[in-house]
């Protein structure tokens, strides 16, 4: 009988540094879709704060700390991050595991702005789009989420079976924009 072992969307392929820019993993586990039903979207964000400190996001946001994060995916959707949905929610809101759907990563430094410029259709400089902001977009060709968690740091979302191309795509971008800095 065969031994199967679990291993993670990136294993073997992150983390890597190019110059200042670091790309690793984020183990976000587990991951929650949760779509609330026509008339329940207070409801499902009070019941959210009550039992894990987050609220349902508004679009363009997300809302939460370290450990746990509600993050606007959609209309009228968000994904649960880190923690499992509180007892009541699958009442008022359609809640779907998708753990083993995601590819999550990290890009920081000083210049990741500068990367994603090169594979993201959207101004993700600090002033148009700041600590707090998600967006749903594409990263080169693959639909993602994005969302800015510090000023020098973003995190991006794939789906698990584009991993390995948005690691490459992200790898050429930093490889491109640290060739650019004066020797």
């Amino acid at each position: 009988m065969a031994d199967l072992k679990s291993l993670s969307p990136c294993a073997g392929l992150l983390p890597l540094s190019r110059g200042a820019l670091t790309l690793e993993e984020v183990a976000w586990d587990p991951i929650w879709s949760v779509a609330p039903y026509k008339g329940q979207m207070q409801d499902v964000s009070d019941l959210l704060n009550a039992a894990l400190g987050v609220g349902f996001p508004v679009p363009g946001t997300w809302d939460g700390d370290a450990n746990v994060r509600a993050l606007w995916s959609g209309l009228d959707q968000a994904f649960l991050v880190g923690a499992k949905p509180p007892a009541g929610l699958t009442a008022r809101a359609a809640v779907t595991d998708n753990s083993d759907s995601w590819a999550c990563v990290a890009l920081s430094g000083d210049d990741v702005e500068e990367v994603l410029a090169r594979l993201v259709p959207v101004d993700l400089r600090e002033a148009a789009f700041g600590i707090g902001r998600c967006i749903r977009t594409q990263v080169q060709h693959m639909a993602c989420v994005v969302l800015r968690d510090a000023p020098d740091r973003f995190v991006i979302m794939a789906f698990r079976s584009m991993a390995g191309t948005l690691v490459h795509e992200l790898d050429v971008a930093m490889q491109g924009v640290d060739a650019r800095k004066p020797a």
